[in-house]
């Protein structure tokens, strides 16, 4: 009993500093080299019918944007299909998604950069000062709001509004184009530099391509687009809206030659 004495006193000593647990019991050697690691087994060969019946990587992973996008037979199913997207980062900082509105099959699309602070608030493109000076435009042509489609090459407000990044582009793109085609308009319409640059697939900038007609193609076929000011710019640049004014009557005549 009297070898037990000093062992208890030990252990309540112990106790009293505060050890709660033992975590072994013989003294790790710190300076002690590290034990051998034996190299893992080889993973048997794969039998004959498992090779037979594996499936390609293609086949088993999951479906990227372009073929959620691809797959959308009507607008409402691209709505839901992007609604459900999470390959866009911008997604997690925006209020709402801003897909879109117009008429399918509407003669006239128009489609711009991203949506802004009134944008991402409403759910709604082109609204707030820009939007109504939009409006004007169209309607100095004709063509009332409701009877265009209008959207934007991304669909969630940028923090800050700053520049959407490429990746973020990118990310929106089958959507978009999916969009334009679903919709299937006579003329298309792009407001601004960036919407010109990614759809149109050139680096020139908008000064040069305002006014020009082009093409953008799609499944069934091939759109006239003209490229023109952004009306946020044409806020800042009161001046520039001459030129505007020339590209939306070059549009209104597209649209009078198409339906004659």
């Amino acid at each position: 009993m009297t070898g037990r004495g000093p062992l208890l006193a030990a252990l309540e000593w112990q106790l009293a500093a505060g050890v709660d647990e033992v975590v072994g019991f013989e003294p790790a050697d710190r300076f002690a080299p590290p034990p051998e690691r034996k190299a893992p087994a080889a993973p048997p060969p794969a039998s004959r019918a498992a090779a037979v019946f594996a499936r390609p990587a293609a086949e088993t992973a999951a479906p990227g944007p372009a073929q959620d996008a691809a797959g959308a037979g009507d607008l409402d199913a691209l709505r839901e299909r992007l609604l459900a997207f999470d390959g866009c980062a911008l997604r997690k900082t925006a209020t709402t998604t801003v897909f879109g509105e117009g008429p399918a099959g509407a003669r006239l699309m128009i489609v711009g950069e991203a949506p802004g602070a009134d944008e991402d608030r409403q759910g709604r493109p082109f609204v707030g000062p820009s939007g109504r000076l939009l409006e004007q435009m169209l309607a100095a042509i004709g063509l009332p709001r409701e009877d265009v489609y209008i959207a934007n090459t991304v669909y969630w407000r940028p923090p800050g509004n700053r520049t959407p990044s490429a990746e973020e582009v990118e990310a929106c793109r089958p959507f978009i184009n999916r969009q334009i085609a679903l919709v299937a308009p006579e003329v298309l319409m792009l407001a601004g530099g960036a919407a010109a640059k990614t759809l149109l697939g050139t680096t020139e900038g908008i000064m040069r391509l305002r006014g020009r007609w082009s093409r953008f193609g799609t499944p069934d076929g091939s759109i006239d687009v003209m490229p023109t000011f952004h009306p946020a710019f044409l806020l800042r640049s009161p001046a520039r809206k001459r030129e505007s004014w020339r590209d939306l009557l070059a549009v209104k005549a597209r649209l009078e030659s198409a339906g004659s």
